[in-house]
């Protein structure tokens, strides 16, 4: 899954965001009467960038539109452990079909989050709340050793992380929040208790009055489910294989918008993976379900989606090639240059960035493609 020699990487790796962009607390924690949706909203079309407030979505948008949002519940997936003497905190990422989790060991930084751990080793012995003992098994890819397949002591996982766990935290942050402020409104509690190790975090903004008056304007939602692993902070790796599903009334939804004047729009970088992955290479969309290791980048494109609502990413995250994929190279370095340069915010509690796919090389033509 990894980027293959001759695939092109984005061309932001020379942005620099400064730290002071990094949103620290949720919109609605930042001055009294704000809801989740009093963040900024960036719209490319092409190389035009427009500022809006996400309040404004519904009258950027038009009736026939389709939303694809993600309903993977975000799980409390961080829970701390002991290996030896030694205090660490386990990322749960992701659980296989065998029963064990792809986990991420990593140390305290001493301000209630995490950095990245060094010496991990087949058979190494976390020991975990209530007596549960998680021993790592081996390597979840040949690419590193970051994420292990892991086995615990008690099968009842879902049941560890709610009694114990808490939401996955990065240092930029300012402090802990209850799993509350990670579900966005479109998440739904899943069956088998799986879920996110990480919010899908672009449609967080969202509010119910938000998504009614969408609704009451003609934007339909088809809704996906993709439960996301655990994000690369500091390697910034590809995305490794997730479990989705792709419904059946969500796909004819999604054929109909493309078969009429709609266009669909996947509400984060996730909703992307789920829908390219269920489509055919005639671009119609059937239902599916299983895992997917499909990366999307310029080179492979995209087959349906018209558009994507998502957060702000650091300049080397792979997701970046996503957006290329979607609006082409030369649109999303300029919205990211004037998301610094307007001083937006980054990461999970940010603001967002609505892409509008435009013709490829039309754009590059019109942006210039100075990098």
């Amino acid at each position: 899954m990894s980027v293959a020699p001759g695939v092109s990487r984005s061309v932001l790796g020379r942005v620099r965001v400064p730290t002071e962009l990094s949103a620290r607390v949720p919109a609605e924690q930042r001055g009294p009467g704000l809801d989740r949706d009093a963040v900024r909203l960036l719209v490319s079309r092409g190389c035009a960038v427009a500022h809006h407030a996400f309040a404004e979505l519904p009258r950027l948008l038009r009736a026939g539109d389709l939303l694809v949002v993600n309903t993977s519940p975000t799980l409390a997936a961080a829970v701390d452990g002991w290996v030896g003497h030694a205090r660490v905190v386990v990322h749960f990422s992701t659980r296989g079909d065998d029963g064990r989790w792809a986990v991420e060991l990593r140390d305290p930084d001493g301000r209630g989050s995490t950095r990245a751990r060094t010496g991990r080793r087949a058979g190494t012995e976390v020991e975990l709340p209530g007596g549960v003992r998680l021993v790592l098994e081996a390597p979840l890819s040949e690419r590193g050793e970051r994420l292990w397949w892991a086995r615990s002591s008690d099968p009842d996982v879902a049941g560890l992380l709610g009694a114990h766990g808490r939401p996955i935290r990065y240092s930029y942050t300012e402090r802990d929040q209850p799993l509350s402020v990670y579900q966005t409104v479109f998440a739904l509690p899943s069956p088998d208790g799986a879920g996110s190790a990480e919010m899908p975090s672009a449609a967080r903004p969202f509010t119910a009055r938000l998504v009614a008056e969408l609704v009451s304007r003609g934007v339909q939602f088809a809704p996906v489910r993709l439960h996301t692993g655990v994000a690369s902070a500091e390697a910034h790796e590809p995305p490794y294989p997730e479990r989705f599903v792709v419904p059946g009334a969500s796909a004819r939804l999604i054929n109909a918008a493309r078969a009429g004047d709609g266009r669909v729009i996947a509400v984060g970088t996730t909703a992307v993976r789920a829908v390219e992955s269920a489509a055919g290479p005639d671009g119609v969309v059937r239902a599916a379900e299983g895992w997917t290791d499909l990366v999307v980048t310029p080179e492979r494109g995209v087959r349906v989606v018209d558009g994507l609502l998502t957060g702000l990413h650091e300049p080397e995250a792979s997701h970046l090639l996503m957006l290329e994929a979607v609006a082409g190279r030369a649109a999303v370095g300029r919205a990211y240059d004037e998301a610094v340069r307007e001083r937006y915010l980054w990461h999970e509690f940010g603001d967002v960035h609505l892409l509008l796919a435009e013709e490829t090389a039309h754009t590059e033509r019109c942006c210039g493609n100075s990098r």
